[in-house]
């Protein structure tokens, strides 16, 4: 009944340390996506700005858009 105890109190600071990761984890991807959805904004605002200036077709500018649309998971 002791080691059961003291297994299970030693065990808690374990446990709780891999709910903390878990989370971290969960935090950062988060954070990643985050940051490539502000990526391909940008690279939307680019795009737009190229084809306003005539430095790209219409036909590009529809296959950039696409492209960008196909890696956003935000649509």
């Amino acid at each position: 009944m002791k080691k059961a105890t003291a297994a299970a109190i030693l065990s808690v600071p374990l446990l709780l340390g891999g709910c903390a990761a878990l989370v971290g984890g969960a935090v950062g991807a988060g954070g990643t996506a985050g940051g490539y959805e502000v990526h391909l904004s940008n690279q939307r605002e680019k795009v737009q700005k190229d084809f306003d200036a005539g430095r790209i077709s219409k036909e590009e500018y529809d296959i950039r858009i696409d492209q960008i649309r196909r890696d956003s998971a935000v649509q």
